[in-house]
């Protein structure tokens, strides 16, 4: 029927106080989840209470549409979309309601991401078991509509074992709060009156009638998901909440879960044990499991190269020795340090003494296991940003089998996908029969559907073979309901379609999923008849292939939505907007290039205005697994946009602070400081260019650098090695002691310096989108700075987004393919090129400081292309020094950004997230360490704390340099 959407829209704009959204944006963002599908919802609301989710579903049932309710949106099998009006609780409804710490249980409402459950309650000592890979996004009520698993399953099961109360809500409006009853409170509830008693007896009616059958058609192995589980309901413990983990939103909403809390491991161990052949991995599970390990988890090759090829994982991937075809990951739990210490290693030789693996290297310490964990737990990401059209798909990946046939099931699956000329991918959880094997394919092409599909038959009729579990994690969805009725055979699944109309009769939750679902091959995200048509760009994107490349490479896994550490992604960690999240923002700007928002959408204002809090910090490009870099994607799409509706004063003024920068420092600077800091000045630059009020722009410097350097002699060159200090106009203009600081560090290490006025990096435009001009200028630049590298010559930065400029996306910009290699190649920040010079050998120099403790807080660009180690090492070699980096996330300045009027508020609560509540905690004898120019003016405006460079903080006592 044809649905009133502006009554409905009337309706819930006026009675729901959390957020309303009917724009064409807002929909698309919520038309997928990670799964291989796309479908618009009609509407999405994100409720702030009960009583939001109470008057969303009255005005639902009214006008008839379906209800979605929906958390961190990571569903693989497409559970999370619908053209349904969607129910987001992980914006306000994520609190603990009530915690008992004797009783080991704790309430929460169902948008409570599992990680921050289990950093509310870590003094406790407990924790939420479950703990599938996406656990830092994962919501609490998505896991149990999903009944989500994960690493340590052998030891915890899954999300139904934890799950003790649910207070939900049914479509009708009935509100029940469904736990464990003793048979005489069973009785009472299914003979009473009303809904709770239909739902009673008619659960019991269900099971009695189906009790053999289930028994027969349901899956033994451990994991299984799929349907309903109505085989937990066969055993003398009758508790109907059981029913509704895994039911996928398709029966009730949670409104809250009571949940059960495990103590913490007291000891922990991990072994990484390295195999010549795949199969010869899978094959020694069996073995190990002997050892009764907490988890064993299985990387491929593919997994593996991908990793080591990833800014953020690659340095995480210390712990594999050679080139193995795949590894298992082995954990252990033990009461004691020597109790955990000793079971990998018994396992270890054991393993030897069969003649098992190629290495296994043990790790006891917290930070190497974090180490190993996190290249697991981005091993989907990884997969999915996979360069190229075919990308590893799930379809099959869900399937369970017994770990005695899992190598056999293996086999024949490879050789199922590679006659159909298809590779896989594959890791997971092998300690319980799960190995998820993803074909590599591209739905755009009919063949690959057809693939697909042949595929997907194949591995089904070998998992019924094998009595296993089709969905095993990852549950129904659009991808496996269509099998359910072939799975469960025809009276199960009628029993299904039972409990579905007892809970749910108008079929208004969640439907088409579990049952009466729609073929496989309908509703993809990138089917057969998407297209992209051509787009012109600014940027090359030499290494993602195109624009319409970098920007599929987001895949939906959320890990953008992460809160309690890194970077990634500060706005969303602000606001908790979907559509302030790197994956969001991807969305959009796919869903404009495709023409899915209309021909002009991607020059929209609305898609300008999902793009605006996008801070260009860079951390989705190092910590998204699939590398989105959405800071150049953001500013080719204002390039597009300036284009089409011109740009504003402010956007011409940012573009050229540098040459501002560079008129304005000399003898000018005392009374244009002065001047700045005057209240009506203020106001003046909020009203023209709206700077925010309460900010004092950057002070220009009495003495630029450069005046500096000419008055200070220079040694004539004498032998000893060169390198070339790159004058960034930060250095130059603003903060010339920084420069200063670097020359006198360098040439206490021995090195004769050479100073390349060379011009700007480029920065400002490229943030604001002036693309075209920041080419022209900035390939000007790169061929200064050519002269010295053509020499053999490195060229060293200290401002990180001058060099992040200049080494990642200039050399994108420009046309000369080899200037930009050699750029990269030579252009490196000053800690980075200390620390290569002392690994190489030819650097011997003991290092000295005034300052006792250091705090770092790493610039955003710093830590997604270099990382902090180089600084901190080089730190740590001072005698006595103590060094310590906050996980401090974005500062929220981001150049301009924390100076707009508009955006004030947010940068102040970025900083406010981690950052500012760290340095306020310090004491007067720490000195604060920021590399970043905006860092330091965003830290001494908000806490009146002077940040200095690194360089201000140690100087360089030279033995000997050997040659460069």
């Amino acid at each position: 029927m044809t649905i009133p959407e502006n009554g409905l829209q009337d309706d819930l704009q006026s009675a729901i106080r959390g957020d309303v959204y009917f724009d064409d944006v807002t929909r698309g963002i919520y038309a997928t989840d990670a799964s291989n599908y796309q479908i618009q919802p009609l509407a999405v609301v994100t409720p702030r209470d009960v009583d939001d989710v109470r008057r969303a579903l009255e005005i639902a049932r009214r006008y008839r549409v379906t209800i979605l309710p929906r958390g961190g949106g990571t569903s693989l099998a497409g559970q999370t979309v619908g053209r349904s009006l969607v129910l987001d609780f992980s914006k306000y409804m994520n609190r603990i309601l009530e915690l008992d710490v004797e009783g080991r249980w704790v309430r929460v409402e169902p948008g409570l991401v599992r990680d921050e459950l289990n950093a509310q309650v870590a003094e406790s000592r407990l924790h939420f078991a479950p703990d599938p890979a996406t656990a830092s996004r994962a919501n609490v009520g998505g896991m149990i509509g999903n009944n989500s698993s994960g690493t340590r399953s052998l030891l915890y099961g899954k999300t139904i074992d934890h799950v003790l109360e649910l207070d939900v809500l049914l479509a009708d409006g009935t509100e029940l709060r469904l736990g464990p009853l003793s048979p005489k409170e069973r009785a009472a509830k299914a003979g009473g009156e009303g809904r709770e008693a239909e739902i009673h007896r008619g659960l019991e009616k269900i099971v009695v009638d189906h009790a053999a059958e289930i028994r027969q058609r349901y899956p033994k192995t451990m994991r299984r998901v799929g349907g309903y589980a109505l085989d937990e309901l066969l055993d003398d413990e009758w508790n109907p909440a059981k029913v509704l983990v895994g039911s996928e939103g398709t029966l009730a909403v949670v409104l809250a879960a009571k949940l059960r809390l495990e103590p913490l491991p007291s000891h922990t161990a991990l072994a990484v044990v390295h195999f010549a052949e795949l199969l010869e991995a899978i094959r020694a599970v069996e073995s190990i499991l002997d050892f009764r390990p907490t988890a064993v988890e299985i990387l491929d090759r593919t997994v593996l190269d991908l990793a080591r090829h990833n800014l953020a994982s690659a340095p995480l991937c210390d712990f594999l020795v050679g080139d193995p075809d795949a590894v298992l990951i082995v954990e252990f739990y033990g009461e004691t340090a020597a109790e955990v210490a000793a079971k990998p290693r018994a396992m270890s030789a054991e393993l030897e003494h069969r003649g098992l693996g190629t290495a296994c290297p043990i790790f006891l310490d917290p930070a190497g296991q974090s180490r190993v964990w996190e290249v697991r737990k981005s091993g989907l990401g990884l997969m999915l940003g996979m360069k190229g059209d075919r990308k590893p798909l799930p379809f099959i990946e869900d399937a369970a089998v017994s770990v005695a046939v899992l190598p056999e099931y293996i086999e024949r699956v490879l050789a199922l996908c590679h006659g159909l000329d298809t590779e896989v991918a594959m890791y997971a959880h092998a300690s319980v029969g799960v190995i998820h094997v993803r074909p590599i394919l591209d739905l755009r092409r009919g063949e690959d559907v057809e693939r697909m599909k042949k595929i997907a038959e194949g591995a089904f009729e070998m998992v019924m073979g094998y009595r296993g579990a089709w969905s095993s994690e990852h549950g129904d969805g659009l991808v496996r309901s269509p099998f359910n009725e072939r799975f469960f055979g025809p009276r199960i699944y009628g029993a299904l379609k039972d409990v579905k109309r007892l809970f749910d009769p108008d079929n208004l939750l969640n439907p088409g999923k579990i049952v009466d679902a729609e073929p496989i091959d309908r509703n993809l995200r990138f089917g057969t008849e998407y297209r992209v048509p051509p787009v012109a760009t600014e940027y090359r994107y030499r290494e993602d292939g195109s624009f319409a490349a970098a920007v599929e490479m987001c895949t939906g896994v959320g890990q953008c939505r992460k809160t309690l550490g890194g970077t990634m992604c500060p706005s969303y960690i602000a606001t908790r907007d979907e559509e302030h999240s790197t994956r969001g923002r991807a969305n959009a700007l796919r869903l404009a290039m495709s023409g899915q928002l209309g021909p002009d959408g991607l020059t929209s204002r609305r898609l300008h205005q999902a793009l605006e809090l996008c801070l260009g910090c860079k951390a989705c490009k190092a910590e998204c697994p699939s590398n989105v870099d959405m800071a150049k994607l953001r500013g080719e799409f204002l390039q597009k946009y300036y284009d089409r509706h011109g740009t504003t004063r402010r956007d011409r003024l940012v573009a050229s602070s540098s040459a501002t920068a560079s008129r304005l420092a000399g003898p000018l600077a005392p009374m244009v400081n002065a001047v700045q800091e005057l209240p009506w000045f203020r106001r003046l630059a909020e009203a023209v260019a709206g700077v925010h009020r309460e900010r004092t722009l950057p002070a220009y410097a009495r003495e630029p650098f450069s005046h500096w350097w000419k008055k200070n002699p220079r040694s004539e060159p004498d032998g000893r090695p060169r390198v070339v200090l790159f004058a960034d106009t930060c250095l130059s203009c603003h903060e010339p002691q920084i420069g200063r600081a670097a020359v006198e560090l360098l040439r206490s290490c021995g090195y004769e310096v050479i100073l390349a006025e060379a011009g700007c990096c480029q920065r400002p435009r490229i943030s604001q989108g002036f693309l075209r001009q920041a080419r022209r200028d900035g390939e000007k630049t790169l061929r200064a700075l050519d002269d010295y590298l053509r020499q053999g010559l490195s060229v060293v930065v200290c401002e990180p987004s001058c060099v992040s400029s200049l080494v990642d996306d200039l050399p994108d910009l420009v046309e000369d393919v080899e200037l930009g290699r050699r750029v990269v190649d030579g252009v490196v920040p000053i800690d980075v090129f200390l620390d290569r010079e002392l690994a190489a050998g030819r650097l011997e120099t003991r290092f000295e400081s005034d300052t006792g403790k250091v705090l770092i807080h790493g610039h955003c660009h710093q830590k997604a292309l270099f990382g902090t180690a180089a600084m901190k090492k080089i730190l740590q070699r001072i005698p006595e020094l103590e060094v310590e980096e906050v996980d401090s996330g974005c500062c929220g300045m981001a150049g301009a950004f924390g100076y707009e009027r508009e955006h004030y508020d947010l940068s102040r609560k970025i900083g406010e997230d981690r950052l500012f509540p760290a340095l306020r905690e310090l004491d007067a004898d720490t000195t604060v360490v920021a590399c970043g120019f905006s860092c330091r003016h965003q830290i001494e405006h908000f806490t009146s704390r002077r940040a200095v460079h690194w360089v201000e903080v140690l100087r360089g006592a030279a033995k000997s340099v050997g040659s460069s």
